[in-house]
């Protein structure tokens, strides 16, 4: 009898997998950054339910007891956001699918297409991706002032078109060029032109990459500050980042309304970040790895 316990205590022993230490000390560590990651904004999002005086004598990570919704509709209204959520909508919704749009047909033109200077075009796109737009920003202002796009939704639209497609096309031919060579072939002995082949073959299958490419170029769009802040001066043409610089400098004590404006910018890329998450790691990993 004891003989069997202990034969079956050694096949348990064998048949249980060894504890691998590395794997949970990257769990660890993993939940730690998540945890500093998560902390700034339980901060935000529970002092934008607080009123001031709730702010200044709780703890900065104690739940609101008497949550005030009416920070939002303050924000909402003192900071005008109406028309910089207005203005930001406008354009993302134009910039990130046109963006998209070309940067999908130029990548399958440098995949698909064999003509001269190739390589030179490719070449050129890539050093593209490496100037930062930081430097660009005086030239760019007297590109787009003589040609009278100051505060104008082109004047924003295009730049961001400039310094966005670049990147993306750099994603996508790589995509492209891991297709097999046959599909394009086969279409073609049918008689289906590049633009069929392109809307009916590629588009199709490259929709994981699109994803992630639109989660990334509507996140920078949505969020970038400082071409909309050379190029758009009138106030009625300010976007969201703006508007809540001009906020905060103008209500830096009022804590609740504050951090309520803060979700409210926030909020749009939070939600297309969740609409098309299921997308976002398979895409990215698609576009680097085949070529």
């Amino acid at each position: 009898m004891t003989v069997l316990k202990t034969e079956a205590f050694d096949n348990a022993a064998i048949a249980a997998p060894p504890r691998d230490w590395v794997l949970v000390g990257l769990w660890i560590a993993l939940a730690m950054v998540a945890v500093l990651w998560v902390a700034p904004f339980v901060f935000i999002i529970f002092t934008s339910f607080k009123s001031t005086a709730a702010v200044m004598g709780s703890s900065a990570f104690a739940p609101p007891t008497n949550p005030q919704i009416s920070n939002y509709v303050a924000a909402w209204s003192r900071g005008r956001f109406e028309t910089t959520f207005t203005n930001s909508a406008i354009i993302t919704v134009i910039k990130v699918p046109l963006g998209l749009f070309i940067s999908a047909m130029a990548a399958y033109a440098l995949a698909r297409i064999e003509f001269s200077g190739r390589k030179m075009v490719l070449v050129l796109i890539l050093f593209g991706t490496m100037i930062p737009f930081q430097v660009m920003l005086a030239p760019l202002f007297t590109l787009v002032n003589g040609f009278g796009l100051i505060d104008t939704y082109p004047g924003v639209i295009l730049p961001y078109l400039a310094f966005g497609i670049p990147y993306q096309v750099f994603i996508l031919q790589s995509f492209f060029r891991g297709v097999p060579k046959e599909l394009t072939e086969a279409a073609r002995i049918d008689g289906a032109s590049h633009f069929v082949i392109f809307r009916r073959i590629f588009l199709p299958i490259s929709l994981p990459v699109l994803a992630a490419l639109c989660i990334l170029d509507f996140v920078a769009t949505w969020n970038e500050f400082a071409m909309a802040l050379v190029l758009l001066q009138d106030q009625k043409m300010w976007t969201l980042p703006l508007g809540l610089s001009a906020f905060q400098g103008q209500f830096s004590r009022d804590y609740g309304q504050l951090n309520a404006a803060i979700v409210m910018t926030v909020l749009p890329a939070a939600l297309v970040y969740l609409i098309f998450q299921r997308y976002f790691v398979s895409g990215l990993t698609s576009g680097a790895v085949k070529g």
